[in-house]
This record gives structure tokens, C-alpha cells and sequence, in this order.
């Protein structure tokens, strides 16, 4: 359980500093994402998701 909580203590941190660091780029890429068509953000999120199993499952072992 330890895990999750760091992992979403992570998350949070690393969204925390793109909003920081770049505020007008992710008002742009809100914006395009919101044009973008359903499939095409499922695709970008599926692609996400399998490539963060991999990365933990390669780590954790």
C-alpha cells in the first residue's frame, strides 16, 4: 500500500511541475485534446497505461 501512495505522491508531483513550469503549454494541449476525436485520446491512453505496467513490472520485477 506503501507503494501506491508513493506512486501517487509522484504523480501529483510531476503534474504539480508541469503546470509550474509550463501553464500556457497545458492550456494549449487541454485545448488540442479537446479536438481531438474519442479513439484517438483512448489509443494515447491505452498506450499509456501499457507502457507504465511495463515500466513498474520491469522495475518492481
Amino acid at each position: 500500500m506503501n507503494d501506491l501512495w508513493a506512486a501517487i505522491g509522484l504523480f501529483l508531483a510531476l503534474e504539480g511541475a508541469l503546470y509550474a513550469a509550463f501553464p500556457g503549454g497545458v492550456k494549449r494541449m487541454m485545448e488540442r485534446a479537446k479536438e481531438m476525436p474519442d479513439a484517438t485520446l483512448r489509443f494515447a491512453g491505452l498506450t499509456a497505461l501499457g507502457a507504465g505496467f511495463l515500466i513498474v513490472w520491469l522495475v518492481r520485477g
